[in-house]
């Protein structure tokens, strides 16, 4: 990995810390005063050792120490245990701060930015990555605290004691972090190459499986099965990278850290032999002296050993963080605007407007065009002439160029769920969730009572399908509409929208997969909700044309023609041209299919 990235990710995790609220200050505080005791600790007993041993002095007058010592084994317990509750309750907040704000961001940057990675991806991001960063707020921040203020108390107690034992100790310090660094620089991008190969094998694990049915009809499956084999493969390939690294790390920290113990015992033991008489000041060396900093020596490096054994969850969250921060710092479609809608009745004119992916390739325009309040809007068009995308863009999930402008303000300057709540969407592919039809028919709309959702069933037709199930509105309906049929799914849909009571509908292509019969209930549920409201249709329905009160026709993302039915169908163009093609009950994508349209 790049190191100026590195440091940028590095830098972005810091400022994160906020989200932790007081638990991360207090684990610190807490690993401090545990360093304190310690120090404490190892005086009380290094006193009694010299006392007992050395000055024969009586039992009885060190009964006082013991007991502190005792005391002091309970009370450091106490401080380890809160000391990781502190811990794992930053963590837990920062976690849950930060998959809220994934979650918002994702909601705010819409449909057209999240279908851009396989469902997969995203769930390894709010999950796994996110998860993965509980160790480094939890953990690693606090032992980095721990790590700079623990040996310092040591060697503020070491150096007026013996010089020469404080003078190794500093010396062989720097040792442990310098080849915990030499080690770990390739962890992160490890880490890094490990979260790519996770969200790759989840994407393309998740989407597998939804078309499964579609893979065996088309005698896939074997070859999607090596697909996955070979994604699984490159995974645990990258998690064995990171766990040898992780291990590396631990048996070289653990290396200079016992020789760095062995190199102090050495002194004293020939200190004690008389074979080295420096480092005391010119008093001799006492029991006390010794086991004193002997007690505190392993302590000393304890805290840089365990910041090295948590370096890896450093390198993990880096990994990390490279999708969460792109993901959280995108540019949003829209400017967060604070304008409110006012007025009934929506009109939206449209100059030299221009639609872009949000890679920033154009999609649709320059065009031009104006709805009025209550006008029906037809949009027309092969296939990737950019209908969609100029819904998309009116939703507020594709950024734009120009002018757009709802009843006369520019709509990036429209606070976002004041523009919303003036809209109802209802598409092709019914977006249903897990749960009961009330909750399904309710989202949005809390305070809708039983009475009024069995009022909206009734209008999209679908009441009776929901009276013969056993549960009633609480029938279940499963994952990806499971249990339901396209129609009966697209009509739960369509009561939701009905729900909205909205001033505008943005409509794409509702009745593409439906039967006859379906077909003509939605329409006519439609219909009626749409009088005196505003309507703009993406359709390749040729029957639903002379309904509308203008036709927008589209082609290659310019806008070619625009009137009426009656005046389009008689004039030279493209929708004439498509008309010729089939009998007016057919459909443009007929057309498309037999080649009379280019798409």
């Amino acid at each position: 990995m790049d190191k100026s990235l590195e440091k940028q990710l590095a830098g972005w995790l810091r400022l994160q810390k906020g989200a932790c609220g007081p638990y991360l200050k207090l684990s610190m505080t807490l690993g401090v005063a545990n360093g304190v005791a310690l120090v404490v600790q190892a005086w009380l007993l290094a006193t009694m050792l010299q006392g007992l041993i050395i000055d024969n002095l009586p039992r009885q007058q060190f009964i006082p120490y013991f007991i502190g010592f005792a005391v002091l084994i309970f009370v450091r317990g106490a401080l380890a245990w809160g000391r990781e509750r502190a811990g794992f309750a930053a963590g837990r907040r920062l976690r849950s701060t930060l998959r809220a704000a994934v979650l918002d961001k994702l909601g705010r940057l819409g449909p057209a930015w999240v279908n851009g990675k396989p469902a997969g991806a995203w769930a390894s991001i709010v999950l796994e990555q996110i998860e993965d960063l509980q160790d480094f707020y939890g953990r690693y921040l606090p032992q980095m605290t721990l790590a700079g203020f623990i040996p310092l108390i040591i060697l503020c107690c070491t150096f007026p004691l013996n010089w020469a034992a404080g003078l190794i100790l500093l010396t062989t310090a720097p040792l442990i972090p310098l080849f915990m660094i030499l080690v770990g620089m390739g962890a992160a991008d490890a880490n890094r190459k490990n979260f790519s190969a996770l969200q790759q094998l989840s994407g393309h694990f998740m989407d597998r499986l939804k078309a499964l049915s579609t893979l065996k009809l088309f005698y896939r499956a074997a070859a999607e099965e090596k697909a996955i084999a070979k994604a699984s493969e490159d995974f645990r390939e990258r998690t064995m990278t990171v766990l040898r690294l992780a291990f590396l790390s631990s048996a070289v920290l653990e290396f200079f850290a016992a020789v760095s113990i062995a190199v102090v015992a050495v002194y004293f033991g020939f200190s004690y032999l008389g074979e080295l008489n420096f480092g005391h000041y010119g008093v001799p060396i006492s029991l006390f002296s010794g086991m004193f900093i002997l007690i505190m020596a392993p302590e000393f490096y304890q805290p840089l050993r365990d910041l090295g054994t948590h370096y890896h969850a450093k390198a993990q969250a880096i990994g990390a963080a490279e999708s969460l921060m792109a993901l959280l710092e995108a540019p949003e479609p829209l400017n967060q605007g604070h304008e409110m809608l006012t007025g009934s009745l929506l009109s939206i004119e449209a100059r030299d407007l221009q639609v872009f992916s949000m890679d920033g390739k154009p999609l649709v325009g320059p065009l031009s065009f104006s709805m009025r309040a209550g006008e029906k809007l037809a949009l027309v068009g092969p296939s990737g002439a950019g209908k969609t995308s100029l819904l998309n863009a009116l939703l507020g999930f594709l950024p734009y160029q120009g002018s757009l402008k709802v009843n006369g303000i520019e709509l990036h300057q429209i606070a976002p769920a004041s523009w919303r709540q003036q809209l109802a969407w209802l598409g092709q592919n019914p977006q249903l969730f897990q749960g009961s039809v009330a909750d399904n028919v309710r989202l949005g709309q809390p305070e809708l009572d039983d009475a009024a959702l069995w009022t909206l069933l009734e209008r999209a037709k679908v009441a009776d399908f929901v009276r013969a199930q056993p549960a009633g509105l609480a029938h279940i309906v499963q994952e990806f509409s499971g249990g339901l049929s396209v129609g009966q799914a697209q009509r739960i849909a369509l009561a939701r929208a009905l729900a909205r009571n909205a001033e505008l509908y943005l409509l794409d292509e509702p009745s593409a997969s439906l039967d006859s019969q379906n077909e003509q209930w939605v329409l006519d549920a439609l219909w009626q909700a749409m009088q005196q409201r505003s309507c703009l249709m993406v359709t390749h329905r040729l029957d639903q044309l002379d309904r509308m009160d203008r036709i927008l026709v589209l082609d290659h993302g310019k806008l070619v023609q625009q009137g009426n039915f009656a005046e389009l169908s008689q004039q030279p163009g493209l929708l004439a041209t498509m008309l010729a093609q089939l009998p007016l009950a057919l459909s443009l994508d007929d057309v498309e299919i037999a080649g009379g349209v280019q798409a």
